[in-house]
């Protein structure tokens, strides 16, 4: 193991998020032209929300600090209807919610007050913002099924907001699950339930609820069995791309059980996903002619295959894959997985950058990136202290 590494790119990733903090939270990114002209250079719902999760494991009192400005700053302009919003720019009073809405930004919001609560000896944020709560939990209870309990999207209308994924998403409903485990919601076990019939529709369990069953059997019947959850399910098409980023998130919350979530960790190490950096997305990425691509994957040209969303490789979610390991027990393998992580968060002299190609490792997407710092030190906090936050 690599001491100084690992305390070197912890050191790092503090002094990036103190770079990157303002009195409205933390930016998704360094401010630069281009962060500026991307609008990297934001208060995010999601990336915030997220950020938060690590700034106060760090125990550093002033991202503690931050990290509630930040959610604060969202809470500020969340929606009437109770949504929050994709990104805020508080010196411009700019809000955003993108083209198709931003669902998962209201339930990292969620996670992120009940997890600084539970974490932080100041906490209180979950009574201080107890209206907004209650309105953000409305809001996505108005998306759900009313008999499957799951998060109903549009596509692109997620972290992955260039990619097809609709309907019943195997990420936002992992999200969404652990939001009800957090906030002790009565339906949490019909959410677990449905995902691993519908996400999953391999198994012996047949649902009496006439509409799942017969979902279920069409898929059966045209898809190929999978260690992994789908990544999404709509009424004629679903996704078998292996999102894994989804996958990760399903198992480290409890959608599944040990015994899947080790077969799930297995396979992904077999197809080698966490090379050469902590970690690739998707699976198999979506081909340009195979019938859900579509044209706006090509926007920027970042979603072609092994790139962005379809198949790229990125640090804050290699943080949530060292998670997973630890919590199944897999501590050398954690460790190991770490010192790669903190290998790809140093690139270009600590550049932390967003992304990088899914073969070929060539750094891409923008630089200074908030959410691989604070993933890095959540996962160091994890292991370091035995800490236990899932």
């Amino acid at each position: 193991m690599n001491k100084d590494l690992l305390e070197g790119c912890y050191r790092e990733a503090v002094a990036l998020l103190r770079e990157n903090s303002t009195p409205g939270g933390v930016l998704a990114s360094a401010r630069n032209e281009k962060s500026v002209g991307r609008h990297y250079a934001s208060i995010f719902g999601r990336d915030a929300s997220i950020c938060a999760l690590g700034m106060v494991a760090s125990g550093e009192p002033d991202l503690i600090r931050c990290a509630g400005d930040g959610l604060l700053t969202l809470a500020k302009h969340q929606a009437l209807n109770g949504q929050i919003p994709k990104y805020v720019k508080p010196e411009l009073g700019e809000v955003d919610f993108w083209y198709a809405g931003c669902i998962d930004a209201t339930l990292w919001w969620l996670i992120a007050v009940r997890f600084m609560d539970r974490i932080s000896s100041e906490g209180r944020l979950g009574e201080r913002f107890a209206p907004q709560v209650a309105l953000a939990l409305r809001w996505l209870e108005c998306q759900e099924h009313q008999v499957w309990h799951l998060l109903q999207q549009n596509e692109a209308s997620d972290w992955a907001d260039i990619m097809p994924r609709s309907g019943f998403v195997l990420y936002t409903n992992a999200l969404w699950y652990w939001t009800k485990r957090l906030y002790d919601l009565p339906s949490a076990p019909q959410t677990r339930d449905y995902a691993n019939l519908l996400f999953w529709p391999f198994g012996k369990v047949v649902p009496e609820q006439r509409r799942a069953r017969l979902l279920m059997h069409y898929i059966r019947n045209r898809c190929k069995p999978s260690p992994f959850y789908l990544s999404f399910v709509n009424f004629s098409v679903w996704g078998e791309e292996i999102d894994i980023f989804g996958n990760i998130l399903a198992q480290l919350v409890g959608v599944g059980d040990a015994t899947g979530a080790n077969k799930t960790v297995s396979k992904i190490m077999a197809m080698k996903a966490a090379h050469p950096h902590p970690i690739r997305v998707v699976g198999t990425p979506i081909g340009q002619h195979t019938p859900l691509w579509r044209l706006y994957m090509q926007r920027h040209r970042q979603n072609l295959a092994w790139q962005y969303h379809n198949g790229g490789s990125w640090p804050f979610v290699g943080g949530f894959w060292v998670l997973l390991l630890a919590k199944l027990g897999r501590t050398g393998e954690a460790w190991g997985e770490l010192e790669k992580l903190a290998e790809a968060n140093r690139v270009n002299d600590w550049e932390f950058n967003e992304w990088f190609h899914g073969q070929t490792g060539e750094p891409m997407g923008m630089a200074r990136q908030s959410w691989n710092a604070a993933l890095y030190i959540l996962a160091y906090r994890t292991l370091a202290d035995g800490a236990r936050y899932f």
